[in-house]
């Protein structure tokens, strides 16, 4: 006779208590497992969204030093143009890359946001480009004036680059201040007005027809948010008024 039991030598309850724990330790075993592949993938992930988060902050830094140096080598070949016009054309890329830097600076703090203040971020916005735009300028500012909405990233990203696009363009022409106006009628109705006090657009102007990179930046970027274009005179009748409705 054997000295060792087996389960038939125990009553069937018994046996049944004997398979309950044996089971409950395999699904144990099992769980603990599914938990530990679980927490390498989660450390997995982590890893590379880190990895994922230096290598963007690496483009970005490379690409704000390279815009860098073409502002810096513009500004050199202004400097040695042989006529005044080239050196002023020059010197007008030099600050439509310089300006573009900086948008692209500010656009970045918005990352990992889904929403932004709007106001704020304009207000910080054009405080960039006024001390690149109008340094020289003496007086004239950029004055954002509207209410306080608050707008999905998505949105303001573009918006910020046609902002960008039509202050660089009104500096060219307006005598003072320009004006940047946001409008909110509705949650579904709103605007934004760039209003400068320059010698205004011929009536017959189509925004389409212009040559102006520019403007064909500011079309596009209109029609990627599905907005709309308006053109109209400034305020009491002066300067030229761009609206976006979106």
């Amino acid at each position: 006779m054997s000295g060792q039991a087996n389960e038939t030598d125990f009553p069937i309850s018994l046996r049944r208590t004997f398979g309950r724990e044996t089971s409950h330790d395999a699904l144990n075993v099992e769980l603990q497992a599914a938990l530990g592949r679980e927490q390498v993938l989660l450390q997995e992930k982590h890893e590379q969204s880190r990895r994922q988060v230096m290598l963007t902050q690496e483009f970005e830094h490379r690409l704000i030093n390279g815009l860098q140096l073409i502002v810096s080598l513009l500004s050199l070949q202004s400097r040695t143009a042989t006529t005044s016009e080239a050196a002023e054309q020059l010197m007008i890329a030099a600050r439509r890359v310089s300006s573009l830097g900086r948008v692209h600076r500010r656009l970045h703090l918005l990352d990992h946001q889904d929403r932004v203040e709007f106001k704020e971020y304009l207000q910080h916005l054009c405080e960039d480009l006024s001390g690149l735009l109008f340094q020289e300028s003496g007086g004239y500012a950029i004055v954002v004036e509207g209410a306080n909405i608050e707008i999905p990233t998505t949105l303001a990203i573009p918006l910020g680059f046609i902002v960008n696009e039509l202050i660089t363009n009104s500096a060219k022409y307006a005598k003072g201040h320009v004006t940047v106006r946001i409008k909110a009628t509705s949650p579904a109705d709103r605007s934004l007005s760039v209003i400068d006090d320059g010698p205004g657009l011929p009536a017959e102007f189509k925004p389409s027809d212009s040559r102006g990179l520019g403007m064909k930046i500011v079309l596009s970027l209109v029609k990627q948010i599905g907005g709309e274009l308006r053109i109209l005179p400034g305020d009491d009748g002066h300067g030229t008024s761009f609206t976006i409705k979106f």
